[in-house]
């Protein structure tokens, strides 16, 4: 059944027959199909045109399966966050987990960030959402990601799980752990990860993913829910890894959930397979810590008294964007926006740190990134696509003579980042580390 006959991992097959019985030939023919993709729209502004979606995705607000071609990833509306491509299944654990706005969040493995993004559009801004990764370079993707996607109340930190469960006792409402796993539902997807995986791999994978879901608990609130997700289908990963869960920590029960187009988890344990649905395959488990403690809801955002740089950038935060954003904090030399109870992770080892304002290195404040793919900038230099990958590459775009000062270059009503106008010429201001993935990433 394994080996070159059907083109999978020695053992595969034979792992995963149990829990398919006569529909494991639908499952294995369902493998040697094209992947399914899928987007989410930025819940910050009305979806924009975009060709090549099919139908929604129903249990995920604001998703779409993709057709098999086009290069979603170079469109400008990507670099601009009006959306995030991620696969349709993996969209499932965010509804399931259901944040709501004004709670504390914990996304304990969160890189790439499309779980965590999905989780802030939840939260409306409001709340705080700890966003963890413990691999430094994934962390980093992590911020970037949560930067393009407009997130403003996220707090990302790059430390081992057991290191933050000792210093965040109880600290959250909700948690999500989308654990590392073997990843056998990314087979058609990704060729690499077949070519990883061996019939040890799912039982070096469970007994970290214990470790995790262990400092998950700890974190965790009483009456709090706990889900737990993966990409991979073998039992020992899924239920296995509840089961043990389940045996060491009493104080949770399973929580049943229901979301549109999929089979309802009245046990608080949902499957999704390739051949059923339109999916790569995921597995989702919901549970709640007994017992009842009142909701963490994060604090309005705390107001130090300004400095002097702070208060040069608040006041230069007017001639930049519209609406009220206010900046709170210092953070590596930048003036932030900080949610509010960001000071319980302070000496930890944090990326990003609120919604970053203004770069506070120079005599005077300049409006950072981040801003501009937040925020309704006050002038705006609106580019056709062609002007909008000249603009990435960094050259130099026209605007109107009249203008002066900071401006957003924008795309369809999204702005792609800030430049200075100068005498009919918007300089180029886009961040030189996103400049060098070239135009067409």
């Amino acid at each position: 059944m394994s080996g070159p006959e059907t083109g999978l991992p020695q053992g595969f097959p034979e792992l995963i027959a149990p829990l398919l019985g006569g529909e494991l030939p639908d499952f294995l023919a369902a493998l040697r199909e094209s992947p399914r993709r899928g987007l989410r729209f930025s819940a910050r502004k009305a979806a924009p045109p975009l060709p090549g979606l099919e139908e929604p995705v129903r249990w995920a607000e604001g998703a779409w399966y993709l057709q098999e071609e086009g290069s979603f990833g170079a469109h400008p509306l990507h670099w601009a966050g009006a959306f995030y491509l991620q696969e349709p299944s993996a969209m499932a654990s965010v509804p399931a987990l259901a944040p709501l706005p004004g709670e504390r969040v914990l996304d304990l493995c969160a890189a790439p960030g499309g779980k965590a993004a999905q989780i802030a559009d939840r939260m409306r801004g409001c709340g705080l959402l700890l966003a963890n990764d413990p691999v430094p370079a994934r962390a980093k993707e992590l911020s970037r990601n949560l930067e393009r996607m407009g997130v403003t109340n996220a707090v990302v930190l790059c430390e081992p799980p057991a290191r933050l469960a000792k210093a965040l006792p109880g600290a959250f409402d909700r948690v999500l752990v989308d654990a590392p796993c073997s990843g056998e539902g990314m087979f058609r997807k990704d060729p690499a990860v077949m070519m990883h995986w061996s019939a040890d791999l799912p039982f070096a994978c469970a007994r970290r993913q214990s470790a995790i879901l262990d400092s998950a608990a700890a974190m965790l609130r009483p009456g709090g829910t706990l889900a737990y997700s993966t990409c991979t289908f073998n039992r020992l990963e899924n239920e296995g890894a509840i089961e043990g869960f389940l045996s060491r920590h009493p104080d949770f029960c399973m929580e049943p959930f229901a979301l549109p187009g999929l089979p309802p988890a009245q046990d608080g344990l949902l499957r999704l397979w390739p051949h059923r649905i339109r999916s790569e395959g995921h597995f989702v488990a919901l549970m709640r810590k007994k017992g009842h403690a009142p909701a963490l809801h994060s604090p309005p955002p705390t107001h130090h008294r300004e400095d002097k740089a702070l208060a040069q950038a608040n006041r230069a935060l007017e001639g930049w964007v519209k609406g009220e954003v206010r900046a709170n904090a210092r953070f590596a030399g930048r003036a932030v926006a900080a949610p509010g109870g960001y000071e319980a992770f302070l000496g930890l080892n944090i990326l990003r740190l609120g919604l970053h304002l203004a770069d506070l290195s120079g005599k005077t404040p300049k409006p950072e990134h981040a801003l501009a793919l937040w925020a309704d900038a006050v002038s705006d230099v609106p580019l056709d696509e062609a002007m909008a990958r000249r603009y990435r590459r960094g050259e130099e775009v026209p605007c109107p003579p009249s203008l002066t000062g900071f401006s957003a270059a924008s795309y369809l009503g999204w702005n792609l980042g800030w430049g200075k106008a100068v005498a009919g010429t918007l300089k180029n201001h886009y961040p030189k580390g996103l400049r060098q993935q070239g135009a067409d990433d």
